[in-house]
């Protein structure tokens, strides 16, 4: 019943009110104003809180019918986005990185509204113990990599203003409160526990799949770790830097995405499949 009253309606309206909550809090958070200010900063902060509260009732089926664990592309791709607000939350504690806010706003409204919009399909009981360890690793690598990209798009943008001798040559300052080359070795650090991370996941999965398929997912996600495995193994051979490995990062990125976030959205919105 469309119109439907009473505690049953209230049950399945509740818990959009912290999906609501967050994204009136990274609208705030989006608004100009001078890096530093409290009430945007503070605002980024509420809305990642009121994001994983959102997350948690969607993932978790909580006043929904019927129970069971939910999952799918939108809960994905939040849930990466979260665990990049949650790294920035670390990192801004360290120093300062002048313009994440609005960046990181901006991603975060849309990809609440998403997972609300498509919390996938009920994963009834079934499967082995360790399929949620399984899924959780892979979006922690998500999230290990997304927060990689962050700090790589700084770096291209440092690169074009010094092309540009808007700032200093390397060595001293950068545009973001701390030296370009530490910069520089923050991403790697990311793209390597992310690596690590992911081979877990592969394994994990390997080992939790009766029967091996060629489906995309598995084929995506390949690719990507054999992306970053070259990146991490130009690094290491060749010194690989600038923007040649910021497009090995990219193309990686891209990889991953289409290997579970991508093939989830075809499925459930394209071609209206439950898996």
């Amino acid at each position: 019943m469309i119109l439907s009253s009473g505690p049953a309606a209230a049950a399945v309206a509740w818990p959009w009110l912290p999906a609501v909550g967050a994204v009136l809090a990274y609208l705030v958070a989006m608004l100009p104003a001078p890096d530093g200010r409290r009430l945007h900063t503070a605002a980024l902060q509420l809305g990642w809180v009121l994001h994983g509260v959102a997350l948690v009732l969607e993932i978790a089926a909580i006043g929904r019918e019927p129970p069971g664990v939910r999952f799918g592309f939108g809960p994905a791709l939040s849930l990466t986005v979260w665990f990049v607000l949650a790294v920035h939350a670390v990192e801004s504690r360290l120093f300062s990185l002048p313009g994440v806010r609005r960046q990181l706003a901006t991603v975060g409204a849309p990809v609440v509204v998403l997972a609300a919009a498509f919390p996938g399909d009920i994963r009834l009981e079934g499967g082995s113990a360790w399929m949620p360890l399984h899924w959780l690793l892979g979006i922690a690598s998500y999230g290990l990599f997304g927060a990689a990209v962050l700090h790589a798009m700084l770096l291209d943008r440092a690169e074009r203003q010094m092309r540009l001798k808007l700032i200093p040559p390397q060595g001293s300052g950068g545009p973001f409160g701390l030296p370009l080359l530490r910069l520089e070795r923050l991403t790697f650090r990311f793209i390597e526990a992310g690596f690590v991370v992911l081979s877990a996941a592969l394994l994990l999965g390997a080992w939790l799949i009766p029967e091996w398929r060629w489906d995309h997912k598995t084929v995506f996600s390949l690719l990507g770790w054999v992306t970053f495995a070259l990146l991490i193994g130009g690094r290491l051979a060749w010194g690989w830097r600038g923007r040649r490995a910021t497009r090995w990062l990219y193309a990686g990125a891209v990889l991953l995405l289409l290997g579970y976030i991508g093939s989830r959205f075809v499925l459930e919105v394209v071609l209206h499949r439950a898996v």
